[in-house]
Parts: structure tokens; sequence; C-alpha cells
């Protein structure tokens, strides 16, 4: 059956080809990962800063990736605009809830914010983050 189908589009196309008889048994070894490396499902912790509202843009990619646990070091943004810290932290919030991640911070300068794999252990040293 495969073989008639086989000529049938040999024949559609016009190929060349000789016929699948005269063809020998031929092995044909396939790279399934790409590259010949082992590819592997890791977790990757991965440090943020931000300086500005665009800067949480990566944050959100990797976040959506659904792979990396970001450590967001927000203290730049604090000195300069609360606002705008403001409105990055719901924004992150808004996914972490989306991707049912989880986000606390961590001292006063950091955010710890991971995808639905992972969650937080709350101690005293760590915040909830609340929408305002």
């Amino acid at each position: 059956m495969v073989k008639r189908i086989l000529e049938k589009f040999k024949r559609s196309f016009g190929t060349d080809e000789p016929d699948i008889d005269e063809v020998e048994d031929e092995y044909v070894e396939l790279d399934v990962l790409g590259g010949g490396e082992e590819k592997k499902n890791k977790v990757i912790v991965r440090p943020f800063v931000i300086d500005d509202f665009s800067d949480i843009k990566p944050v959100l990619d990797c976040l959506r990736i659904g792979t990396t646990i970001c450590l967001v070091n927000i203290k730049p943004l604090k000195n300069k605009d609360l606002v705008e810290l403001k409105r990055a932290i719901n924004k992150l919030k808004k996914t972490c809830d989306a991707i049912e991640g989880d986000i606390a911070g961590f001292g006063d300068d950091y955010l710890v914010v991971t995808p639905s794999f992972a969650s937080i252990h709350r101690s005293k040293d760590m915040n909830v983050v609340r929408e305002e």
C-alpha cells in the first residue's frame, strides 16, 4: 500500500528517481534532538533588574515560557518612581495569576516570581505581593 502511494506521488511530481523495487534497503539515521546535543528541560533561576517599567517585558516573557524562576531586583525603580513600581508589580501579579504562578517579596528590594510548577515557601522574611 505504501509502495503504491509513493509511486503515485512519484508520477504526479514527475521525478526521475528509480522505482521502489530498485532501491536497496537503506537506513537513515535521524537526529531527533537537533545538533546531536541532548536536550534537557531544566529549570532556570534568572536574575533581573528593573530600572524602568519597560524592563518587566523580559520577566513576563520568561514566565510565560514556564521554565524560569525570576529573581527581580526592584530597588532601582523603587528609588526612581514609586508609581511606576506599583504599576510594574501589578503587571507582574496579573501575569502571575494568569499563568497560575506565585509571587512574593523578598526583603525590601527583591521579588521572587515563579511559573505554575513552583510555589514559594512563605516565612516572616517574605511578603505577599497584593494588588493595590
